[in-house]
């Protein structure tokens, strides 16, 4: 897994925060400004998103991004899926195991295994948070000037 996921949780908690400031579009300018990144970063990001159907960008004077759904029908899956679709949990060997080793050969089908576990615990945990949750739970921090452990289990 890379930053991608954070960047995009990033980005979209910045569209709810727009979205209920009413304050309209969201530009890759002041992504890019708020993540510390390059814009065409946030640019490749935001094209996974808008794939995905979870924001709408228009072009031209007075365009942005804008959220494509309410932020309680998006989760954090939907925006997982957006972004790290496919990626593996675990890298494989890059020219594979030597058939010699007593190890080699069965190393990655053991691991394969704890991945998919991993990945559906990932994914439940994902799917149980919306952006509408995470973006409230955000703003308390931010009204009680708590930077804290996660508060969810």
């Amino acid at each position: 897994m890379n930053s991608r996921f954070t960047m995009a949780a990033h980005m979209l908690a910045m569209l709810a925060h727009s979205e209920q400031a009413g304050r309209g579009p969201v530009t890759s300018a002041r992504f890019a400004e708020s993540i510390q990144t390059n814009p065409v970063v946030v640019r490749r990001v935001l094209s996974d998103l808008t794939h995905a159907g979870l924001v709408v960008a228009k072009c031209g004077v007075g365009g942005g991004v804008t959220l494509a759904k309410k932020p309680s029908n998006i989760t954090l899956l939907d925006v997982f899926s957006a972004v790290e679709g496919g990626d593996e949990l675990f890298g494989r060997h890059p020219a594979g195991p030597n058939p010699d080793c007593m190890i080699g050969p069965h190393i990655a089908e053991y691991l394969a295994g704890i991945s998919r576990r991993a990945m559906s615990a990932l994914e439940e945990s994902l799917r149980a948070v919306t952006l509408a949750e995470m973006f409230q739970e955000l703003l308390d921090r931010v009204e009680t000037g708590t930077v804290c452990p996660e508060k969810r289990p």
